[in-house]
């Protein structure tokens, strides 16, 4: 069974072909600035062998003919014709009421057009691809992994805002929850590694975008995202956590409307827009080190966050077996690591400076005293979405 895992941006599409026997990824890699100049293919094969090239790609379509030709190529690809492929499988990121991974089909479609005005980076841009793929390969399945999926299992009690009911039971406006594959991905590792399924685990993915998830027995329980990807922590340059109300302010003291207004906070907020350097943490370090304030500020605010949803969820779970650091900041960044579980031991957490100096593999961070296992595990969001999809279609009704 070969799966084509795709993640799609905006102007970008990223996959990852698998041959589910045995889990094997027989290529990866993507296109980007799509319908922009200087737009590129890349790919890397399972057998190391690399390839890329910078060609005109005007829409998502054009992104997906070039990368199954590719695939497909006679001399260096890895299918030898698109009849192999079984299915398509996509990590999509709003899938509203829509909780487990599901066949897309004209109602799956119309819930994610339904919330595309909450995840208008990402939502149109996988219809989009969607669509193509239905165009160019009718017979070939194709499932929906929703980031959100993963987070159905939290109690209402902690999903609900404090505004008319009508907007939530008839309009969805509820926090919803992401990452959920990097999230779940962590729950099942981590269950792998300390051989135990009744685990209490805080997982953190800090990167680009971040978020932090309670997961108690494997289900998560919260989440720090709310009803759309610019909410919770502050993120690379999306602004996070806000008081709308502060919206009248800005409406008052700026000459902006409200779309230019949530436009600029989702393009220029976060740490950028705190330390006014970067959306990259690497960069504001060492402006941070150099020493600009703001960037110093950006940092401590960045960490503050973290901690005050990690102090949350302590609650949440009465406690916790493991905190997991992934995502590009989480499973690189000894020094922020540090800087988040400093200060702890009264909970039972104490990370161990010289284990917590290891980049991008797994490991066991924490001291021999620490009561709480600290974990960087780095995630496979792709893998869990090629065995989601696997799953859908092997539940299918036998022709």
């Amino acid at each position: 069974m070969k799966i084509l895992v795709c993640n799609i941006g905006s102007t970008s599409f990223k996959f990852k072909l698998y041959d589910m026997d045995g889990e094997r990824v027989l290529a990866r890699g993507g296109c980007e600035r799509i319908g922009g100049e200087g737009s590129n293919w890349s790919v890397q094969f399972g057998s190391g062998h690399k390839a890329s090239a910078t060609v005109p790609l005007k829409d998502h379509a054009a992104a997906i003919e070039v990368c199954l030709a590719v695939l497909t190529s006679p001399t260096d690809g890895c299918l030898t014709s698109l009849d192999e492929l079984t299915a398509i499988g996509y990590k999509a990121v709003h899938g509203g009421e829509i909780g487990a991974p599901v066949l897309i089909d004209d109602r799956v479609m119309a819930e994610m057009g339904r919330f595309s005005d909450v995840a208008p980076a990402h939502n149109p841009a996988y219809l989009a691809a969607m669509k193509a793929f239905a165009a160019r390969l009718p017979g070939t399945p194709q499932v929906a992994a929703f980031e959100t999926g993963f987070h159905h299992t939290i109690p209402r009690s902690r999903v609900v805002y404090g505004i008319p009911y009508e907007w939530t039971s008839q309009l969805g406006v509820r926090r919803y929850g992401f990452h959920g594959a990097s999230h779940r991905y962590v729950a099942v590792r981590t269950a792998e590694i300390l051989g135990r399924e009744d685990l209490r685990i805080i997982s953190c993915h800090l990167g680009g975008s971040s978020s932090l998830c309670a997961i108690e027995r494997g289900r998560s329980v919260a989440n720090s995202f709310g009803m759309t990807p610019q909410s919770g922590l502050p993120h690379n340059n999306r602004v996070g956590e806000f008081d709308t109300y502060a919206l009248l302010k800005l409406l008052d003291k700026t000459p902006h409307d409200v779309r230019t207004l949530l436009n600029i906070m989702a393009k220029q907020g976060g740490l950028l827009g705190i330390s006014g350097v970067s959306n990259d943490l690497r960069d504001i370090r060492q402006a941070a080190v150099a020493g600009n304030e703001r960037a110093q500020l950006a940092i401590e605010a960045f960490a503050e966050s973290v901690r005050h949803y990690l102090g949350a969820y302590l609650v949440v779970l009465n406690g916790a077996d493991a905190i997991v650091f992934t995502g590009g900041i989480g499973e690189n960044d000894a020094e922020f690591r540090a800087r988040v579980c400093q200060d702890l031991s009264w909970f039972g957490i104490e990370l161990d400076p010289e284990r917590n100096r290891v980049r991008g593999c797994e490991a066991t961070i924490s001291s021999d005293a620490s009561r709480v296992r600290i974990l960087t595990v780095p995630t496979n969001e792709e893998l869990i979405v090629a065995r989601q999809t696997k799953a859908v279609l092997e539940k299918r009704p036998r022709a």
